[in-house]
């Protein structure tokens, strides 16, 4: 086999598609968190009625990220998106601690990961893995880093 016809075949291989969804309160970021990873323009952004979809490629993944809206209104119909999904991204604006009590637990200020997996109990989820990962949608810091981790988990996950 030519090193052509060994270009070709690795330029057709499939990539592996992972359906992504991001959840989390309106005004939270996950536009914004979409827009990062699209490397899109962020500086105009507006509340998002209904649903985004990006393709993204990372690390030999096509990534498909759902951004569904946080209006109170339309938090009933996330369910409805779960299925088919291999990640769930809850986005906190820890920056807003106005509403750290309307994502489902109080807490009070921005805190470190293991205050935040404490006070929402993650340390019971056990037929998953999870991480909270800090990042800022808006300078990118700690995105990457997250995807990585993403893209990681997801391959061992499909092993």
């Amino acid at each position: 086999m030519g090193l052509l016809s060994i270009l070709r075949k690795l330029k057709s291989a499939p990539e592996e598609e992972v359906r992504i969804l991001l959840l989390g309160l309106d005004n939270g970021g996950k536009t914004t968190l979409l827009k990062h990873l699209a490397s899109e323009d962020i500086t105009h952004i507006t509340p998002t009625q209904g649903f985004n979809i990006k393709c993204v490629q990372s690390k030999g993944f096509k990534l498909n990220v759902w951004d569904i809206g946080g209006q109170r209104k339309i938090r009933p119909y996330w369910r409805n998106y779960f299925e088919n999904t291999d990640v769930l991204i809850y986005v906190i604006d820890s920056a807003d601690r106005k509403r750290f009590e309307e994502t489902g637990e109080d807490l009070l200020t921005a805190a470190p990961a293991s205050d935040i997996a404490e006070g929402l109990n993650l340390h019971t989820i056990r037929d998953r893995v999870w991480q909270i990962q800090a990042c800022s949608a808006f300078t990118g810091e700690g995105v990457q880093d997250g995807m990585n981790w993403v893209c990681k988990n997801v391959t061992a996950k499909k092993k």
